[in-house]
């Protein structure tokens, strides 16, 4: 009889047991797809810049590394902004980091945005400066892209962000002569990484 009053208690534990297993499952699975689903949207970034921008292709090959972000803002009257998630890719090992962003704007408009960016590092310090401090954009950053030497690369459509690091945007219009970052912040994605 004892062993029989036992059972329910033994039960409820291998119960929460299997169900603490399960949610670490999950987890685990949602993790795997959320790194899945964003080198998967990278894959897209870059094929949409090849496509816009064929010389991109070599520029980005002989890198010390990139990142890709496809991203999207919402303005709604006076405030706007966007969240979103990118993959910085270390070269010549193809070591991937997760990263994040996240945007505001004040402004007057009403509208949603969607482009892609690309980030390009000439050299390592450049990119682990990237994935280990992330980088701020101030509240009027924005770059005019233009055809450039730098280190003996060119860099034709890109536009200088700081030393070492380039950025292509891609809008529907395709490949921009202006990048506007402000108000955007990027840093390593601790659910993913």
């Amino acid at each position: 009889m004892k062993t029989l009053a036992r059972l329910p208690r033994i039960g409820k534990g291998l119960l929460a047991l299997l169900l603490l297993c399960l949610s670490a499952l999950a987890v685990a699975g949602s993790v795997d797809d959320g790194r899945a689903e964003v080198r998967k949207t990278s894959q897209e970034v870059l094929q949409r810049l090849y496509a816009e921008h064929p010389a991109a292709k070599e520029t980005i090959a002989n890198a010390s590394g990139y990142a890709t972000f496809s991203k999207w803002g919402l303005t709604l009257g006076a405030l706007g902004g966007g969240i979103g998630k990118g993959l910085a890719v270390r070269q010549p090992d193809g070591k991937e980091t997760f990263m994040r962003y996240v945007e505001g704007s004040a402004g007057l408009g009403f509208g949603i945005k969607k482009y892609d960016l690309v980030f390009v590092f000439e050299t390592e310090e450049a990119y682990t400066d990237f994935v280990d401090n992330g980088w701020q954009a101030s509240s009027n950053a924005t770059f005019a892209a233009k055809a450039s030497q730098s280190t003996g690369k060119a860099y034709s459509g890109a536009a200088s962000i700081s030393e070492g690091v380039w950025v292509y945007l891609i809008t529907e219009k395709g490949l921009a002569a202006e990048v506007g970052l402000k108000g955007t912040k990027y840093y390593k994605d601790k659910s993913l990484n």
